[in-house]
């Protein structure tokens, strides 16, 4: 079910909420109401986002609308909250808070498991007492997700992140959407920032499609905003091409009227991906 925007903004005003937490798309829903300048938002001082990464282009367009930031948590279910966001410091876009004191996190070489140097972006790896020990007759799924590093036992959290000087992790990228083109690693989330900064775009979707001469083409499924017309794939490339190194440039671009999305609202690029492959195989 799609979340009822406009029954969210008048909570907020009526019960004058200084707290709020949502998933990328709810904050982006929200921007892209019609009658928002009707609401008071003045009320709201922190606002958190969780599920996903938030583009900097919600980031910027929250900011200048409400005067405040978006701070990112980051976890998941099988190591709980992993990061806090220290309120008296000021957020970026894709910096999703500092490890707690409870986790142990390591930012590792996906292959070696070798730590990388800080400031460098690699698969982030955390333990905890409370980290989940294995999943429940599943020794396959749980031999993938959980390594012996330093006589510990880590999570591989499928994510790629860096530590910035300041200690805080930012957010690079989920490893299952890393696009592998010729030589290069592309990530699926800066392509669609991109695409989804164009005046007309409302939601886009990039995936690796299997190609045998190059690893994976990169395609782009894309949603216009209803009173669009006239845009096609030949206008989103140009537009990318304005903004991306050329080997990030889509290869392909299909339109369609909606994107799988989870009931919390965050995208199903797994859906996209499979069904890609699926062709491929058919």
């Amino acid at each position: 079910p799609q979340p009822q925007v406009d029954a969210i903004l008048k909570a907020v005003e009526r019960y004058k909420v200084r707290w709020m937490l949502g998933v990328p798309t709810l904050y982006r829903m929200i921007l892209e109401n019609d009658r928002l300048e009707q609401y008071d938002l003045s009320s709201l001082k922190y606002c958190f986002c969780g599920g996903d990464v938030l583009p900097a282009e919600v980031f910027r367009r929250w900011r200048e609308h409400t005067g405040e930031p978006i701070y990112q948590v980051y976890g998941s279910t099988e190591a709980g909250h992993v990061t806090y966001s220290r309120l008296d410091r000021e957020p970026d876009a894709n910096t999703v808070g500092m490890p707690l004191k409870s986790r142990t996190c390591l930012i590792v070489d996906p292959e070696t498991l070798e730590p990388v140097e800080k400031g460098a972006s690699g698969e982030l790896l955390v333990t905890s007492k409370e980290n989940l020990k294995y999943y429940w007759k599943k020794p396959e799924e749980t031999a993938r997700s959980y390594v012996k590093v330093q006589g510990e036992t880590y999570y591989r959290m499928g994510d790629y992140l860096r530590e910035r000087e300041d200690g805080q992790l930012q957010f690079v990228e989920r490893t299952a959407d890393i696009i592998k083109y010729k030589a290069y690693r592309i990530s699926a989330s800066e392509v669609e920032a991109i695409l989804q900064d164009h005046p007309t775009v409302v939601g886009a979707c990039v995936v690796g499609v299997p190609d045998d001469r190059v690893g994976e083409r990169i395609k782009a499924i894309v949603v216009l905003k209803e009173d669009a017309r006239g845009v096609g794939g030949a206008e989103l490339v140009k537009w990318c091409r304005e903004h991306l190194a050329s080997y990030k440039i889509p290869h392909y671009i299909e339109f369609r009227d909606m994107l799988p999305k989870s009931k919390v609202g965050k995208l199903l690029r797994r859906e996209i991906r499979d069904e890609e492959r699926r062709k491929q195989d058919g």
